[in-house]
């Protein structure tokens, strides 16, 4: 009888060798005095995390009402209905030329035309005239975004074929168009 108490406690000895060899590292180093003694320790609350703002929400400051707005350091458009709230968002390529910040109105549109740049063009939206240079939204006929040459003085603003349909449908001539630096 003994015998047999012997080996079940050497074989309880090895299997508690075995799980603690292959035990977590956090698992394995916690020992009981320390676990004691961090338990007894007053937890503080974890700091709760900062509201990180949306980057895709339309810019404050904007104005309110129904209104385009273009954020020229972003590089992107909403489309803003009467309730102040986005129904479309996305990126565009700047043109060389910027328009200034603050309200502008759609002045004119154009179904489909030659850019500037010698890239034929549709849905142009126009809304500013910078140095005679007109500056507009506008979609590429290929598809393209391509940067623009830097040095030309060029104000198309480029987006999708896709975003060009929807921005030729929400701005007509006299919306608003609000540009935020």
């Amino acid at each position: 009888m003994a015998g047999l108490t012997a080996a079940a406690v050497v074989a309880v000895a090895f299997l508690a060798y075995q799980a603690s060899a292959n035990a977590p590292a956090s698992v394995a180093s916690t020992a009981g005095p320390k676990a004691s003694a961090s338990a007894s320790a007053p937890a503080k609350p974890a700091p709760k995390p900062k509201p990180t703002a949306d980057p895709l929400a339309v810019p404050a400051r904007s104005g309110t009402g129904e209104r385009v707005v273009y954020a020229l350091k972003d590089r992107r458009v909403w489309l803003v209905d009467e309730s102040n709230k986005a129904t479309r968002t996305f990126t565009v390529m700047p043109s060389p030329v910027s328009p200034p910040p603050g309200v502008h109105r759609v002045t004119s549109r154009s179904g489909t035309v030659q850019g500037s740049d010698g890239v034929p063009i549709e849905h142009v939206v126009r809304f500013a005239n910078v140095d005679e240079v007109a500056v507009g939204f506008s979609a590429a006929q290929d598809g393209s975004m391509a940067s623009p040459d830097p040095t030309a003085k060029t104000g198309g603003v480029r987006m999708t074929r896709e975003d060009g349909d929807a921005m030729w449908t929400f701005a007509t001539v006299g919306a608003k168009v609000v540009v935020v630096p």
